[in-house]
């Protein structure tokens, strides 16, 4: 029940979503365009439910093909493959907003652990059963790691409060999701911790 009541929420959100937030999005997407070359949506393949790849959106914030130069697929403070527009959109997490798109194809809820990247943590197959437990449930626009640390916590971190969310929402269901998502109105608006640190450092 807890699934189908959640899968009901991110449907009515992320329609209501896109109707009010559709023009922003249009006006973003031409800033991106107008900004620096290249398409305004990067379009980049993460691990989601049961370890499925699917095609996450974002708004571009960086220089087109930046995951092939510098630290790959990690920035840092001033980073120059950041864009102006890019950076803005950073620090008000707007370039999250395409993955409204993602949830409304089933691919993402609003709330669940964040997907990573295919070739981020090695083989699905090979994941540790605490590794492979997030992947229980629908990765999230926003979650629980999220809005405690943002990005400064490391993956072993991540996988302890991935772990709760889930623990969590099995007891109180989509009234969780709801609590977290108004808590990322603060989270957004404070602007705080947008910034990844190389992986050697995390």
């Amino acid at each position: 029940m807890n699934n189908i009541l959640k899968r009901a929420l991110d449907l009515l959100l992320s329609c209501l979503a896109l109707i009010l937030l559709s023009p922003l999005m249009l006006v973003i997407a031409l800033a991106v365009r107008i900004g620096s070359p290249g398409p305004a949506i990067f379009i980049q393949g993460r691990l989601g439910l049961a370890g499925a790849v699917f095609p996450m959106y974002k708004f571009r914030t960086m220089i087109d093909n930046a995951e092939r130069t510098g630290t790959g697929l990690f920035s840092f403070q001033d980073d120059p493959r950041v864009t102006r527009v890019g950076k803005f959109l950073r620090q008000t997490s707007l370039d999250e907003l395409p993955q409204i798109f993602n949830v409304l194809k089933g691919e993402m809820s609003f709330v669940g652990p964040r997907p990573p990247v295919t070739y981020e943590l090695g083989d699905y197959a090979s994941f540790s059963p605490e590794l492979k437990h997030r992947f229980t449930v629908k990765p999230g626009i926003t979650g629980l790691a999220q809005l405690v640390g943002r990005n400064d916590f490391t993956w072993d971190q991540k996988i302890v409060l991935d772990a709760e969310y889930i623990r969590r929402f099995r007891k109180y269901g989509v009234i969780y999701d709801l609590y977290l998502i108004l808590r990322t109105v603060w989270a957004v608006l404070s602007m705080r911790n947008v910034i990844e640190k190389p992986q050697d450092q995390q």
